[in-house]
């Protein structure tokens, strides 16, 4: 069965069984986000930044560039999300970083699907109910999740309820957002873009009056300044802006389900696991609550063209939940361990994010997309409000793309060791749950053994979002020549140029250091001279530059970050640092960081070329016509980002910049 014919043959059903579902939202409090509806309307002729793509990045771009004073639109040729389609789950303590800078955590965490209390880490276990494989690092009610994070590290939350959170953001400020209007064609002169979007007519609601557009059949121009692809692996604004792709193709090929339940507390008890790991003999990879009566499980590998019976479908669900129950199929989603990333990530006045601009092996990919967002955000705002050329943008494609290639190679490997493992422990055997013989507990143990050998953690992929091939970022002489090598399991807060800046807290009272920073540039001031302080003061105010000034006294601070005056972009990445200016002053520092030491030809001697491209091909294959459409990015392959145990992350990253016992929130 296709995943077209799955879903068209469940549709009906479906719906007729939201009514149950609905009634065990209202048991549990919990919110209903089966469908979000984008609005109907008819998108502007002229903005700033046209965005093309109503998912969480394209919306997310949206709520970013309008919180710095940019006039946005977005239209998306679908007119709804829906909850039993959505991809990613999970979300990074990284990615809640961006959350909470934009004002819409809590908003974010109040949209649960189930009850936040099934969220009791992940559990690796032979099925649902059957034996436990790997203890989760459970939270506690009287503290925190282990290792010393808050509850603010990490979170599940489907992408429907993130879109519900941005929509309603947006439309608070008038920020327009039109589904149902598909890109058809893009023209780009000198000094804007233009995009003809055409009405989707067979998704065109019922209405009695319909956009002039729609009647007609002629397209609708929409000119912009810039435009931002973000509508998914087979991006249309990617195939008209002529941007290839490189990365292999996959050779199999794996499914995503959703599978809805009755009632099973009987079964699994009122509060069930909420996200597990599950090895068996039929069953592997993830089974993960998505409400309180759907489930997201997977299914693979397959061959690429062998298309799997909905019982063979059904039969693997079962197997992960491990005990006989009524399972409906309501979608199916293919997906591909393979990697497929833009050649650039800016051509002309087209720009990619999300997963326009990269599809990898699952795990993670939307915590890019947002980190996309964030970068390009405040470098697109800068352009166009006249404090920076748009040579600027050249450095968010450096920065981006070589950061999601190192993403996309580990996590490609990192897929690879797990099919590797889940083979091994298939040819030792895993017990039957029901067998409890002296023989079977003894296999258990060594799987367990197995397992824990390679449970590592993943820290580098959530925190070192290192910036190593930038133009505008002012490294230190020798910097790029000595720093260690880029690892998934290691992660040590480094401040030097180009790295995140070590976060904190700056009172007792639960304000971080990017509470404090804000949505502008910050310079961090921890020493008594205010020389460079003045000087950088004097020269944002002079370029109308949103700045601000923080002064940290706490010498663990100053021993942390290693300089005595720190300059932190508005992504909180470390621009520059120093004890004192360069020679040529407050002004080169910001001409560099703001792009134009290209222009000006003042770029320092260890800064890379503005491709950044400081390695070749890697040995990958380059694009050799259409890609396999990958479909949406989902959260989670056979094994988390983190590593088989770890719940997204796990490390400290800070310290307590107020003197209290606490590391770092997100």
């Amino acid at each position: 069965m296709t995943e077209h014919s799955a879903n068209q043959a469940h549709a009906h059903q479906a719906h007729a069984n939201l009514a149950d579902a609905d009634q065990a939202y209202a048991a549990t409090g919990g919110r209903d986000v089966h469908t979000v509806r984008f609005p109907t309307a008819t998108p502007p002729t002229e903005v700033d930044v046209l965005i093309v793509g109503a998912g969480p990045v394209g919306l997310s771009a949206a709520v970013e560039l309008t919180a710095r004073g940019v006039r946005v639109a977005v239209v998306d040729r679908a007119r709804a999300a829906t909850l039993v389609r959505a991809g990613a789950m999970g979300h990074s303590p990284r990615t809640v970083e961006h959350f909470r800078r934009w004002g819409l955590l809590q908003h974010i965490r109040d949209e649960w699907t189930f009850p936040p209390e099934w969220n009791q880490g992940i559990r690796l276990v032979t099925s649902l109910v059957g034996h436990e494989l790997l203890a989760p690092r459970r939270p506690s009610f009287a503290g925190s999740s282990g290792g010393g994070h808050s509850a603010e590290e990490a979170l599940r939350r489907p992408q429907s309820a993130l879109q519900r959170v941005f929509l309603g953001h947006l439309d608070r400020r008038g920020v327009g957002v039109a589904g149902g209007w598909r890109l058809v064609a893009l023209r780009e002169s000198v000094d804007r873009i233009e995009a003809d979007v055409l009405p989707e007519a067979d998704v065109l609601p019922e209405a009695d009056v319909l956009p002039e557009a729609a009647a007609s059949g002629t397209p609708r121009t929409i000119r912009a300044r810039y435009l931002l692809g973000a509508d998914g692996g087979s991006s249309t604004v990617r195939r008209l802006a002529g941007i290839e792709r490189d990365g292999a193709h996959a050779t199999e090929k794996r499914l995503r389900l959703i599978v809805r339940t009755q009632d099973i507390s009987d079964r699994v008890g009122p509060a069930p696991s909420g996200t597990n790991i599950v090895f068996n003999q039929r069953a592997a990879g993830f089974l993960a609550a998505v409400s309180t009566r759907e489930w997201r499980v997977y299914a693979g590998p397959y061959p690429l063209d062998y298309t799997p019976t909905e019982a063979e479908l059904l039969a693997t669900a079962q197997a992960a939940f491990g005990f006989e129950l009524d399972l409906e199929l309501v979608s199916s989603t293919t997906f591909y361990d393979a990697t497929r990333i833009a050649r650039t990530f800016r051509r002309g006045r087209v720009l990619l994010a999300g997963d326009a601009a990269h599809v990898r092996t699952p795990g993670g990919n939307l915590g890019e997309g947002f980190g996309d967002v964030v970068n390009l955000g405040w470098k697109l705002a800068a352009v166009l409000a006249g404090q920076a050329p748009e040579e600027l943008l050249d450095s968010y494609d450096q920065e981006r793309r070589r950061h999601n290639w190192r993403i996309a190679d580990h996590a490609l490997e990192r897929s690879r060791r797990s099919h590797a493992l889940l083979a091994q422990l298939r040819r030792l055997g895993i017990p039957d749950d029901a067998d409890d013989s002296p023989q079977a507990e003894a296999r258990r143990a060594e799987i367990r053994a197995r397992i824990s050998q390679g449970a590592l953690g993943a820290p580098g992929v959530t925190f070192d979002e290192r910036y190593d091939a930038s133009s505008a970022i002012w490294y230190e002489d020798g910097q790029l020549d000595t720093e260690p090598p880029w690892r998934a399991d290691v992660y040590q807060d480094d401040p030097r140029p180009g790295h995140r800046a070590p976060n904190g807290l700056v009172d007792p009272y639960g304000d971080t250091l990017y509470d404090r920073i804000g949505t502008g540039f910050a310079l961090l001031v921890l020493s008594a001279d205010r020389e460079v302080e003045r000087a950088l003061a004097a020269e944002a105010l002079a370029r109308s530059l949103p700045f601000t000034v923080v002064h940290l006294t706490d010498p663990a601070v100053r021993a942390l970050y290693g300089a005595d005056n720190v300059l932190v972009r508005p992504d909180q990445h470390v621009a520059w640092r120093g004890a004192e200016l360069p020679a040529a002053g407050a002004g080169a520092v910001l001409d560099l960081v703001l792009g134009a030491g290209q222009v000006l030809g003042t770029i320092p001697d260890q800064v890379p070329p503005a491709d950044g491209n400081l390695t070749v091909d890697h040995g990958r294959a380059v694009d050799q016509g259409p890609a396999v459409d990958q479909g949406p990015a989902v959260d989670q392959g056979l094994v988390a980002d983190q590593g088989l145990v770890a719940a997204k992350a796990a490390v400290a990253t800070g310290v307590d910049l107020a003197g209290a016992s606490a590391s770092v929130r997100s």
